[in-house]
């Protein structure tokens, strides 16, 4: 019997291996097919986001200018000198210095380097180029190592500063010497300038530098974001308008190596400057004002009557404005404060007014119908209020006296007479209708609000007791409790030019040659003659009263002085005041001017301090708006 062995095509073992084959490369075809064409925007978005990196660059700052279009704050090109880790041949050299440092370590030449060879390396590559400067420049620079470590884990591919700011002379040393193949590069940004030094620096402001700075809607936000430094405004207008001049951001997004240095730049957006902020000062007189002042301390304010523009505003003791950028120095900024500069004494410094408050108690008297124009008061020098007895300045007394001669000598005894007669909440209601009591609202920051007009209940809330006549006649001739700022002086002498209670000053430049609107701003509400009174005595004063050194030929001005007194800690300092408009038909100027004495119990009298610094200041206004009716003959009751 034979046996035949037979074979079939069909082998279902193998069979089975074929579709398990099959199911399998159908798995791989599936899954490479999502992984390339479904999951593709996926890998490329995650590739982009591992590959590109995103530099921030601030826009330059908008400048800010005078009334006429000189510039007042500009930006300068700032130079530093730095070295960028990312350049192919500064990272090549730190390879050969870290190799060279292994081989020494290994052979047994020096000592293994706590923070690894990497990082011992780039620190001796960047003291190799700081010394190099150094030589250059004559004298030792110094690095830092933490420095150097911490710019190269938070910031690789920014620049690093070997030196902040190159002077003009650094400047040119390096871009002479340093050879062409260096790492060493000089680095352009911008940084403010203040053509004008000190002129108006509580008005103007500065900055500091910052990474806080604009960025929205910018390009990348999903990519790692390095930044260079911008700069925010601090005080004055660079702090009040800093939204308006902070530039447009610029961006760079780069292709980055495995390391993360720069290989392609891949999009550009440059930054854009800010905007232009135009104001109302006139450097002339803003330069003039800083001049008279000298090194007294106090306060200048000169407004444009018709508008409540600004055009110089002056606060003593002040600074350089350079001295403030791109840095302060810890030295700076002790010498700022240990002479009390930062102050703004024009909007926030508080004092008594003395005797120009003497122009609100006549108004409040002469609208309570206390007295009239010709009434007449004697002054003998002094007078009892109570048992205290309340002097005159003139101590013989000036006699009988009306409204006008009053404020032609700044009388204290015909004042005291008329309050007391008047009350003090007519006073007090008064001050407050040409805003005494509240801030003016002009256009920068931190303008103080403690200013005090005080009335019996204000003293019995603060003091514990009750208001007494004398308060009253301390009141008259601005003094007591009342304080108040240069500049709501300065205000409310525009507004007694303009027979109205308020005015807001500004400190922009107003084209339409409209004053600013204010609530609650109406007529002053005296009959004319009442105010003819007023205008009179001032004229007069300025003529040939207390306000004499003010006077300017052929302009006919308004004027009053005064002298007040502040108690401080080392005695009490006496304050000279001048306030005063004109021309007097026309008005067009307003100034107010506060000079602290320099010594406890000095004189300090505001027609022989004040009042000459406030002539220099409107002398030079009229020079260069000289008024219609300079030269024409009084008018007749005006």
């Amino acid at each position: 019997m034979s046996i035949i062995e037979t074979h079939s095509a069909r082998k279902p073992r193998i069979a089975f291996f074929y579709w398990v084959v099959a199911g399998i490369m159908l798995v791989l075809t599936a899954g490479l097919f999502y992984r390339q064409l479904l999951s593709q925007e996926a890998f490329t978005e995650r590739e982009r986001l591992q590959n590109q990196r995103r530099i921030l660059i601030p826009g330059p700052r908008g400048e800010i200018f005078d009334r006429e279009g000189r510039v007042l704050v500009a930006n300068r090109p700032r130079f530093s000198a730095v070295l960028y880790f990312s350049d192919p041949g500064l990272r090549r050299e730190i390879r050969e210095t870290a190799l060279k440092l292994y081989r020494d370590v290994r052979d047994g030449k020096a000592q293994r380097p706590e923070k690894g060879y990497t990082n011992e390396a780039r620190f001796r590559v960047v003291k190799k180029y700081t010394d190099l400067v150094g030589r250059i420049l004559g004298r030792p620079v110094e690095v830092d190592r933490r420095r150097v470590e911490r710019h190269f884990a938070r910031r690789p591919i920014l620049p690093y500063h070997i030196i902040e700011e190159l002077s003009p002379t650094d400047f040119a040393l390096l871009t002479e010497q340093l050879p062409v193949t260096s790492p060493v590069q000089i680095y352009a940004s911008t940084a403010r300038f203040y053509p004008y030094g000190n002129a108006a620096a509580h008005a103007l402001g500065y900055v500091s530098s910052t990474l806080d700075f604009p960025r929205e809607s910018m390009p990348g936000d999903d990519l790692m974001t390095f930044l260079n430094k911008g700069s925010v405004g601090r005080n004055g207008l660079e702090l009040q308008f800093d939204e308006l001049l902070q530039g447009k951001t610029g961006s760079e997004i780069w292709i980055v190596d495995p390391s993360g240095f720069q290989v392609e730049l891949v999009k550009n957006d440059p930054p854009v400057q800010g905007h232009p902020l135009y104001t109302s000062l006139d450097i002339d007189l803003q330069m003039i004002g800083e001049q008279a002042f000298g090194d007294r301390e106090g306060a200048l304010v000169l407004l444009d009557a018709r508008t409540g523009e600004v055009l110089a505003i002056v606060s003593r003791p002040d600074y350089d404005l350079n001295d403030l950028t791109p840095i302060i120095t810890r030295d700076t900024f002790a010498d700022i404060e240990d002479r009390g500069a930062w102050e703004n004494r024009a909007t926030r410094g508080l004092y008594p007014p003395g005797s120009p408050f003497k122009l609100i108690t006549a108004m409040a008297a002469l609208r309570a119908g206390a007295i009239t124009p010709e009434t007449e008061i004697e002054c003998r020098g002094a007078i009892y209020v109570g048992r205290k007895r309340f002097v005159c300045h003139r101590r013989s007394g000036h006699g009988k006296m009306r409204l006008a001669d009053a404020i032609r000598v700044s009388c204290n005894v015909y004042f005291y007479e008329a309050a007391l007669a008047t009350g003090v909440e007519r006073i007090a209601e008064e001050a407050r209708r040409f805003g005494l009591n509240e801030p003016t609202g002009i256009e920068l920051p931190h303008e103080i609000t403690k200013m005090i007009v005080p009335d019996p209940q204000w003293k019995r809330a603060t003091e514990g007791y009750g208001w007494v006549k004398g308060d009253t006649a301390n009141m008259a001739i601005g003094q007591g409790y009342l304080v108040v700022t240069p500049l709501q002086m300065a205000a409310f002498t525009a507004s007694l030019a303009r027979n109205e209670t308020r005015t807001r000053p500004t400190i922009l430049r107003r084209d339409n040659g409209m004053p600013v609107a204010v609530a609650n701003n109406r007529s002053i509400g005296l009959p004319p003659r009442d105010r003819q009174a007023i205008i009179d005595g001032m004229e007069q004063a300025v003529q040939y009263g207390t306000a004499k050194y003010a006077a300017i030929p052929g302009i006919r001005l308004a004027g009053k002085t005064g002298t007040a007194q502040k108690r401080t800690p080392l005695g009490t300092l006496e304050l000279a005041w001048f306030v005063g408009f004109g021309p007097i038909e026309d008005p067009q100027v307003a100034i107010a001017v506060v000079v602290v004495g320099e010594q406890p119990d000095e004189a300090n009298a505001g027609g022989a301090v004040a009042a000459p610094i406030a002539r220099k200041v409107l002398d030079v206004y009229f020079q260069k708006h000289p008024p219609h009716s300079a030269h024409k003959p009084k008018v007749a009751g005006f």
